[in-house]
């Protein structure tokens, strides 16, 4: 059996003991999406503490709300839903981010078709050198976490997750193509990160 068709059977199962109130279920969902639950929510919010109990609340809910659960999506975008949702209640209720990066100011420039129109350096060929690796990886999750909110779990759930744009679109309530610009302007800006780093490097 595929991977992708027996994590859908095994969530199914899930859900039916979920439904069942089978005393065992909720276990089983935190050792299913515990682990996910808990990586995406900390990278909306930042902080261990509050991504521990954004994923403790959202699968508390998930538990509770199964009923709300139509089938009509995967089980696990309807999870990264509620995750994401909790998340972001942790990070309005904190508000601890009330300086959020302009994209527009760390942008590289397009044109009106969408294209790059500025060069941008190629450093690829230096990724490989050892001793960079270890800064490319603080880099590229300090880029990460200073993106704006909305647009970190856009790219955490594509890139990090592997997630379809569609089952993003679905998770987030959004359009897809707000997913594609969130993912596209995302990945620009941790790339120009990436690039003014190897500058100096």
């Amino acid at each position: 059996m595929p991977v992708d068709a027996q994590r859908v059977d095994n969530d199914a199962r899930l859900v039916d003991a979920l439904r069942r109130e089978d005393p065992d279920a909720p276990e089983h969902l935190v050792e299913t999406f515990g682990d996910r639950v808990y990586r995406l929510a900390l990278r909306i919010t930042g902080s261990n503490e509050d991504a521990e109990e954004a994923a403790q609340d959202a699968l508390w809910a998930a538990a509770r709300k199964i009923h709300t659960f139509k089938g009509e999506s995967a089980f696990g975008s309807w999870i990264y839903r509620i995750a994401a949702n909790a998340a972001y209640q942790k990070l309005r209720a904190r508000r601890a981010k009330a300086a959020e990066i302009a994209l527009d100011d760390v942008l590289p420039a397009l044109d009106e078709g969408g294209r790059h129109f500025e060069p941008m350096d190629d450093w690829s060929n230096r990724v490989d050198e050892r001793a960079l690796q270890g800064e490319l990886r603080q880099v590229l999750t300090e880029a990460i976490d200073a993106l704006p909110p909305e647009y970190r779990t856009a790219l955490v759930l594509h890139d990090v997750e592997g997630l379809s744009n569609p089952d993003i679109a679905e998770t987030l309530g959004i359009s897809l193509p707000a997913v594609k610009s969130r993912v596209h302007r995302s990945r620009l800006f941790v790339r120009k990160r990436l690039a003014d780093y190897m500058k100096g490097a």
